[in-house]
C-alpha cells in the first residue's frame, strides 16, 4: 500500500545506507501546506502530448517516474475552459466530470509509489488561439501575442477582460479545483508563467488596466491573489496550492518599494501560496538547450526567493548533478530540485542516487528533443530515454528487461548511437554481444558532432553506453575492427545488427523541395570534410537544407575558424527547424557572433570554383557571392553495402550466416535525429525476444457512453 501523503518520513537510514552521504540532504521529506513530499525531487509540470487521448500512456509515464524516486510527480497544463484551447499543441482537460477518470489513472500510478500527484491547472489567455473551441481568447487589455512562427500565429485577438470576465475565470479555476480533488491530486496550481493570463496581469505590458486590476504591482498581482485565494478555498485542506510564476522580466523591472518588481510580487502574495514554483519567462530561456543554456542557468533570476518567503521553492536548471543539486540546497537557492527534462531522459535519476550510483544517471544531453515533441503534437521522445512514452504502449521499462532463455550470439557491426544502444539493451536482456567498431573511438555520428561549438555535452550519449557497456561481463567491444561479410560470416552469430550509419552527400535543392543532382568539384564539401577539418577557403558557403542543427553549427565553426562564412539555406529561417527545440533565437545570436551572413529561402544553382550562384526559392531573383568552398549539409543516404553483400551470402546459402538473423538500425536503416538511432537500435533488441515485445498498444481515451457539455461549472458564459 502506498504510503500516505500527508505523514511519510521520507527515506529512513536503512534507505540512504549506499547514499553517499553529501547526498542524504536530497532525500529530506518537505511539508507542502497540508501535504508532504517525501524527498527533495520533483518532478515540475512539463508538456507530455499525451492528453485525455492517451490516459493509460501518460499514466505509465508518469507513474514510471514517481517508481524512479520522484517525491512529487505533475502533469503538464492542464485546461480549465474551451477558452484557454491550444489545440492543435497537446493539452489535458478539466473542463467537465468526464475529464476526471482520465487524470485519476495518472494519480493512481502516481500514488502506488508513494509519491504526490500535482495537476497544473491552466488558462492561457491571449497566447491561445482557441482554434477548436473558436471562442474569443482572454486577455487583461486585449493585447495580443504576435508570435513571429507560422505554427503560433492565429488571426483571431483576445477580447478584453470585464469584471465578469474574471469573475468567470475564478470560477473556472474554483470548479477545475473541485475536479482535480476528485481525481486525486495533492498539489494544484496556479500558473502565472510564460506568458499565459496570469502572467498577463503581472506584466505592464500585458495589463493596460486602470480599474482595481490595473495599473499599481498591487493592482497587478490581484489576479493572481485571487486565483490562489479560491483555488485554496476550494482545496479546503484537501491539497496544497502551488503558484507557477516567470520571473525573468519582472526581475528586469525596477521598482520603487522593492529590489525589483519580481521582489515585489513575491513579497506581496509571499505566505499565499504553499508553493513556489520559479521559472523564467520564454521558452527559449526557461528550457534552454545545452548549447546554449548550462546547467542552473536559472539561478540568478530565481536565487532571491527564498530570502523573501518562508514556503518552499521549486525550480529547475537541467540539473544532473547530485553535487550541484545539494549545492542549489546548502546555498539557500532551492528547497526541492525541479526536473523536466532529466526526469524524462532518466526516470530513475533519484533511486540511483539513493542507490549510491550516481555513475549510472543517464543524463539529459539537452537536445530538446522532448519539446519538440510538444511542438510537433506527438507524445514525448528524447534522445537518451527510448522508453518515454514507450512504457505502456511497448511494455518498456528504463530499468528493467525481460532475459532471454536461450544463449544467441548478436554481432553489432558499428559503435554510434544505434550500436551502442542495440548492445546495451541486448547484453542487458542476458544475450552475449559483441561489438565492432572500424574507428579507434565509440561513438560514430555522436563523437564527430560532439566536437563543435555547443555539442560537447552531447557526448553524454556515447559516454552513458560505452560506461554501462564496460560493467557487463557479456560484452566484447572491440575498435579499430572494419568488418566485411567474408569476416562477419565466420563469427556464427545468431543475430547481425548493422549500425553501419549514413554519409552526407553533394545534392543540391530542387525547386520541387526535394534533393536534385550532385554538386561536383574539388572545392565542393560535406560534414564528413568538416569534422576532419578538410575544408580549406577564406570564403566559404555553407549550404543547408537540412534545416536542423548541423548547417549553423557548422557555419559558426567555420567562422570561429576564421573563415568569412555565407549561411544560405530554401528554408524561411537559418537552421529553421531549431524553433522546435527552442534554439532558433540564440542560433542566429551565434551566427550573428561570428558575422555570418544569412541568406534565407534561397537555393544555390551553380558554383564554378570562385562564384556561387543562387536564387530566391519563390521568385527566382539571381544574386552571386565570391567564394572559395561549399560545404552542403542536405541529404544523407545510408551505408548498407555491408547490408547487400550479407544478403547475397545468405541467398547463396552460405552455411554459417543463412540461419542468422540480419538487420539494419538506425541511420543505415532510415537517416535521422540521433533520437531516432537510438529509438531504432532499443526497438532492435527488444524485439530479439519477440512475443509482447513486439506490440504496439493504441490507447483510448476514457469518456461517458453519452456526450457532455464542455464545461460543466462555474460561468457557463
Amino acid at each position: 500500500m502506498a504510503q500516505s501523503k500527508h505523514d511519510t518520513d521520507g527515506a529512513t537510514g536503512s534507505d540512504l545506507a549506499a547514499c553517499h552521504p553529501h547526498h542524504r540532504i536530497l532525500f529530506d521529506p518537505v511539508r507542502i501546506g497540508p501535504v508532504v513530499a517525501p524527498n527533495r525531487f520533483y518532478q515540475v509540470p512539463h508538456a507530455s502530448g499525451m492528453t485525455e487521448s492517451n490516459p493509460r500512456v501518460r499514466a505509465a509515464f508518469r507513474g514510471t517516474k514517481a517508481e524512479g524516486g520522484w517525491g512529487v510527480v505533475s502533469t503538464g497544463a492542464v485546461s480549465i475552459h474551451p477558452s484557454s484551447d491550444d489545440s492543435p499543441l497537446p493539452y489535458a482537460r478539466l473542463w467537465n466530470d468526464a475529464d476526471i477518470a482520465s487524470h485519476a489513472l495518472t494519480t493512481d500510478a502516481v500514488h502506488q509509489h508513494g509519491s504526490l500527484a500535482a495537476v497544473e491547472l491552466w488558462h492561457g489567455g491571449a497566447v491561445v488561439m482557441n482554434r477548436t473551441s473558436r471562442l474569443p481568447p482572454l486577455s487583461p487589455s486585449g493585447v495580443p501575442w504576435a508570435a513571429t512562427h507560422i505554427g503560433f500565429m492565429g488571426q483571431q485577438r483576445p477580447k478584453p477582460m470585464d469584471t465578469r470576465d474574471i469573475d468567470a475565470v475564478l470560477a473556472w479555476q474554483r470548479a477545475a479545483t473541485r475536479r482535480a480533488l476528485d481525481a486525486g491530486f495533492d498539489i494544484i496550481y496556479v500558473y502565472a508563467g510564460m506568458g499565459y493570463l496570469g502572467y498577463e496581469f503581472l506584466l505592464p505590458e500585458y495589463n493596460w488596466r486602470t480599474d482595481g486590476y490595473g495599473g499599481s504591482l498591487e493592482n497587478r498581482t490581484r489576479f493572481v491573489r485571487e486565483m490562489l485565494e479560491v483555488t485554496r478555498e476550494e482545496a479546503g485542506g484537501r491539497a496544497a496550492v502551488a503558484l507557477r510564476i516567470s520571473l525573468e522580466e519582472l526581475r528586469a523591472k525596477p521598482s520603487d518599494h522593492y529590489e525589483s518588481e519580481a521582489h515585489g510580487v513575491v513579497s506581496l502574495l509571499s505566505d499565499v501560496p504553499d508553493l513556489w514554483d520559479v521559472k523564467m519567462d520564454s521558452s527559449p530561456n526557461d528550457c534552454g538547450a545545452s548549447r546554449f543554456r548550462p546547467e542552473g542557468a536559472h539561478e540568478p533570476i530565481i536565487d532571491f526567493v527564498r530570502t523573501v518567503t518562508d514556503r518552499p521553492v521549486v525550480g529547475v536548471g537541467r540539473f544532473t548533478s547530485p553535487d550541484t543539486m545539494v549545492s542549489q540546497i546548502k546555498r539557500g537557492v532551492l528547497d526541492l530540485i525541479g526536473g523536466a527534462r532529466a526526469s524524462i531522459a532518466d526516470p530513475f535519476l533519484p533511486d540511483k542516487i539513493r542507490r549510491g550510483n550516481s555513475d549510472a544517471i543517464r543524463e539529459c544531453i539537452g537536445c530538446n528533443m522532448c519539446i519538440a515533441s510538444w511542438h510537433d503534437g506527438v507524445p514525448v521522445r528524447c534522445t537518451q530515454n527510448a522508453t518515454a512514452g514507450e512504457e505502456w504502449r511497448r511494455d518498456w521499462h528504463p530499468e528493467r528487461f525481460q532475459r532471454t532463455k536461450k544463449t544467441e550470439q548478436v554481432l553489432i557491426v558499428g559503435g554510434g548511437p544505434a550500436g551502442l544502444e542495440a548492445a546495451l539493451v541486448a547484453a542487458r536482456q542476458g544475450y552475449n554481444v559483441t561489438v565492432a567498431e572500424q574507428h579507434s573511438d565509440w561513438g560514430g555520428r555522436v563523437l564527430q558532432e560532439s566536437q563543435l561549438p555547443g555539442l560537447a555535452v552531447w557526448r553524454r550519449v556515447r559516454d552513458y553506453r560505452v560506461w554501462a557497456l564496460s560493467q557487463m561481463g557479456n560484452v566484447a567491444m572491440y575498435t579499430d575492427s572494419p568488418m566485411d561479410a567474408d569476416g562477419i560470416s565466420t563469427l556464427d552469430a545468431d543475430h547481425i545488427a548493422l549500425a553501419t550509419g549514413a554519409r552526407w552527400t553533394r545534392h543540391l535543392y530542387s525547386a520541387l523541395e526535394i534533393p536534385s543532382y550532385p554538386l561536383s568539384g574539388p572545392q565542393v564539401f560535406t560534414p564528413e570534410d568538416v569534422f576532419n577539418d578538410a575544408v580549406v577557403g577564406d570564403r566559404v558557403l555553407v549550404f543547408d537544407y537540412d534545416n536542423y542543427y548541423l548547417g549553423g553549427v557548422i557555419a559558426e565553426h567555420l567562422g570561429r575558424r576564421g573563415s568569412r562564412v555565407v549561411y544560405a539555406t530554401p528554408a524561411g529561417h537559418a537552421s529553421a527547424w531549431t524553433f522546435m527545440t527552442n534554439e532558433l533565437p540564440y542560433v542566429y545570436k551565434a551566427l550573428g557572433d561570428q558575422s555570418v551572413e544569412i541568406l534565407t529561402t534561397t537555393n544555390l544553382d551553380h558554383f564554378d570554383g570562385s562564384t556561387a550562384t543562387l536564387s530566391n526559392l519563390f521568385n527566382g531573383h539571381p544574386l552571386t557571392r565570391g567564394i572559395d568552398a561549399v560545404v552542403i549539409v542536405g541529404l544523407r543516404l545510408p551505408n548498407t553495402d555491408l547490408y547487400e553483400a550479407l544478403q547475397k551470402l545468405q541467398a547463396g546459402g552460405h552455411e554459417s550466416i543463412s540461419n542468422a538473423r540480419l538487420s539494419l538500425i538506425g541511420d543505415a536503416l532510415a537517416p535521422g535525429a540521433i533520437a531516432h538511432a537510438v529509438h531504432s537500435g532499443h526497438g532492435f533488441s527488444r524485439g530479439l525476444l519477440g512475443g509482447d515485445d513486439d506490440r504496439y498498444l493504441r490507447d483510448e481515451p476514457i469518456n461517458l457512453v453519452t456526450p457532455q457539455p464542455a464545461f460543466d461549472g462555474g460561468d457557463k458564459r
